[in-house]
């Protein structure tokens, strides 16, 4: 099936029906519709409307509370855990980046550790939200466990991102938002889509060979680290990913490593898990409790400017500076319509018509 543009308009409407449909309330609903959204307008597929029909299945299957009470259950001044009470993490992630906030409007830095959460969209939403108040945003998440680690043939960890946006002056910010693998799952899945093969590097065969078969997490294979293998630093993506799990999870006293919770309802739950749900880290670090706010957007603005003249290589016209891909995307999107993959369309009829929404 071939790809349909829908407005934002369009997809907004029918993904806040459907998330008042499962029983969010109206300010849930709209939060949630506009990380999951964000994801899509910025160009990260893998993120976006596509996930909608899982996160249903998630509810149907019991493991999403649609209305949650979410709260603190620790604290310092410059510090907090929340407890998502098994919440959309598209909804307990924000929640927590506001505390964040709060702590670092007070004391100069707010550093917030969740538990008993779900999946929680782009890492990058929660990172910007602290843009506009001239502090420097981060955000990551464990994640399914779907890779194997450098030398290993055991999926351990998940594909764990990290998300960095810090401030400008009359430049955009800078937004890093990555994975800790070659590839997010999300890759794989779009891939699985198109019918395509993924790149060698990708992914593991059960047995540790690499594979170009996109579908192989479903033969029990695995995602790489960052780096492919040990000779081009999957140690080091092991590394970052294992930090993000331990940040996200042990600290939080969330499920981490192989005991995350998967993401697809339909993989049974691991036994003898030793924390609740997924977990969040996100922190926000005031700028003048560095330097002058002004003088470090100015400084940032020289940053930027002198990357974007960096010499391209022969096979590009331009250096991009982190967030340069997706703020164009956006702009394009938001004027022309987002892409949607014909699986997904289908999907999302098939939401429409279970809740009786107009698609």
């Amino acid at each position: 099936m071939t790809e349909q543009l829908f407005s934002y308009g369009q997809l907004k409407a029918v993904t806040l029906k459907v998330f008042k449909a499962i029983g969010c309330n109206d300010h849930h609903a709209e939060l949630a519709t506009s990380v999951l959204l964000s994801a899509d307008i910025r160009g990260i597929d893998s993120h976006g409307i596509a996930r909608l029909s899982g996160y249903v299945r998630l509810w149907e299957a019991g493991r999403i509370n649609p209305d949650p009470q979410i709260k603190i259950v620790h604290e310092t001044l410059s510090t907090a855990v929340v407890d998502g009470d098994a919440g959309l993490g598209l909804v307990v992630a924000p929640f927590a980046m506001e505390i964040a906030i709060q702590k670092a409007q007070k004391v100069g830095t707010g550093w917030v550790s969740v538990n008993n959460s779900n999946h929680f969209g782009i890492a990058g939403y929660h990172a910007m939200m602290a843009l506009k108040h001239d502090m420097i945003g981060m955000a990551m998440t464990n994640a399914s466990a779907l890779v194997a680690p450098t030398f290993s043939t055991e999926r351990m960890l998940g594909t764990n991102p990290i998300a960095v946006a810090i401030p400008a002056g009359q430049q955009p910010p800078f937004v890093a938002d990555f994975a800790t693998t070659t590839a997010a799952n999300g890759k794989l899945e779009i891939l699985q889509r198109k019918n395509a093969d993924a790149p060698l590097g990708w992914v593991q065969t059960e047995s540790g060979v690499p594979t170009t078969d996109a579908n192989i997490l479903k033969k029990n294979g695995a995602l790489l680290p960052l780096g492919s293998d040990r000779e081009h630093g999957s140690h080091k993506g092991y590394a970052l990913g294992s930090i993000v799990d331990i940040f996200s999870a042990v600290l939080s006293g969330a499920s981490y490593g192989p005991w995350a919770p998967p993401f697809p309802a339909y993989v049974p739950m691991p036994e003898n898990m030793p924390g609740k749900g997924l977990g969040h880290f996100l922190g926000a670090m005031r700028v003048d409790a560095f330097r002058p706010a002004e003088e470090f957007k100015s400084h940032m603005d020289n940053w930027i400017e002198r990357f974007r003249k960096a010499q391209p290589s022969a096979a590009h016209k331009k250096v991009l500076i982190p967030g340069d891909p997706e703020r164009e995307t956006e702009k394009e999107r938001m004027s022309l319509g987002i892409p949607l993959a014909g699986s997904v369309v289908k999907d999302l009829k098939e939401l429409a018509q279970k809740f009786s929404i107009d698609f």
